[in-house]
């Protein structure tokens, strides 16, 4: 922010506090990572702070594109909803996700007891750790799926008028004009999964694919059909009420989705259940105060082909995150970019075009 020389402090305070100003957005983020920060530099050393850093960085890089989306969903939301979604939601973010669901998945993929495996990952993280990479298939089956049909959902839609990588997106959104086309799609490429997976893989990719692709057809459906029912004859601008509520757990699954792949990959960088929590949970702080500020300041209008790039992100994703089931892994670097590169590039491509548009307008004037 510049301040004009001569403009009072208190000015600059009244300017803080509006509501889409990054220091009021990223102001609670900023404190607990400092706050974090300070408590593992004392009990951890400069070590463990180094290794915390690099996790909320890796949460951030791997969720950037999460946050376009989540602020796309966002902006059909009540502001209640929003408000739930910055408490309740970051609850289970940093709690449930990174910290409680991991565990269940270990729990059912070893038949332990819960408390087994809170044990586990407490006093003997390194065996945790194997367990989690041991359950991985679940892991990497059910997100890769659910994000996989996310992305194709947005590209055959066959009212989409705006395409970024036009040759390729002109074509999806003519295929989307076939009845059932994207269950038909993802149904086609769990079978290929299945009949060429690994032997003792099948019935994994078959059940949390297929739980995959479920959960995000049928969350995304609700939240449609309770919008058209609770607002029939209405005109109203935000969700409420049961179809808010299907949106808001569609963003939690959403979250889900993408951290499970960082939770395991933080196991390469530390050992330490309670440095991943810290670190992979102020990561997702982060990511929530994106996700509002790209809502309140309006960046999905200001850039045409933003969303799309956040789309061929999530694209990208899972097919990397299915890819690891046939023990094809990309290094943890290079995943995290894969999101930052196709954002970037979207952007620069709507500010260029923009620009171009803008010019020629000019010109005939």
């Amino acid at each position: 922010m510049v301040i004009v020389a001569g403009e009072s402090y208190k000015s600059y305070i009244i300017v803080a506090m509006h509501s889409a100003h990054p220091l009021r957005i990223f102001a609670v983020s900023g404190i607990l990572s400092i706050t974090l920060a300070v408590i593992v530099a004392i009990y951890g050393g400069i070590g463990a702070l180094w290794l915390f850093i690099v996790l909320a960085i890796l949460e951030v890089t791997f969720s950037f594109d999460n946050a376009v989306i989540n602020s796309r969903i966002l902006a059909r939301m009540s502001d209640l909803w929003v408000k739930l979604f910055l408490t309740v939601g970051i609850f289970i973010a940093v709690f449930v996700v990174r910290f409680a669901l991991p565990i269940v998945v270990v729990q059912f993929a070893t038949g332990l007891a819960f408390m087994d495996v809170v044990h586990l990952a407490l006093n003997d993280p390194v065996k945790y750790s194997d367990e989690l990479h041991h359950a991985a298939p679940v892991i990497e089956a059910f997100g890769g799926t659910f994000l996989l049909m996310l992305g194709i959902s947005y590209f055959l839609d066959h009212d989409k008028v705006v395409h970024w990588l036009r040759p390729v997106e002109r074509q999806l959104a003519r295929a989307g004009k076939i009845r059932f086309i994207k269950l038909i799609f993802m149904l086609a490429v769990v079978a290929c999964m299945y009949a060429t997976i690994n032997p003792e893989l099948k019935e994994t990719v078959l059940l949390s694919g297929s739980l995959g692709i479920l959960l995000q057809f049928g969350l995304h459906s609700l939240s449609v059909f309770f919008e058209k029912t609770i607002n029939k004859g209405k005109v109203v601008a935000k969700q409420v009420g049961w179809a808010a509520f299907a949106s808001f757990m569609y963003l939690e699954v959403l979250d889900a989705s993408f951290s499970f792949d960082g939770v395991i990959g933080a196991f390469a960088i530390t050992t330490s259940v309670m440095l991943i929590v810290a670190g992979l949970g102020v990561g997702a702080f982060w990511v929530r105060s994106m996700t509002i500020y790209l809502l309140r300041a309006g960046t999905l209008a200001k850039y045409r082909y933003l969303e799309h790039g956040a789309h061929w992100a999530i694209l990208a994703l899972g097919v990397v995150m299915l890819a690891k089931l046939y023990h094809i892994e990309l290094p943890e670097w290079m995943t995290g970019s894969l999101g930052l590169v196709f954002i970037m590039t979207a952007v620069v491509t709507s500010i260029l075009e923009k620009n171009r548009y803008s010019t020629a307008s000019k010109s005939k004037q």
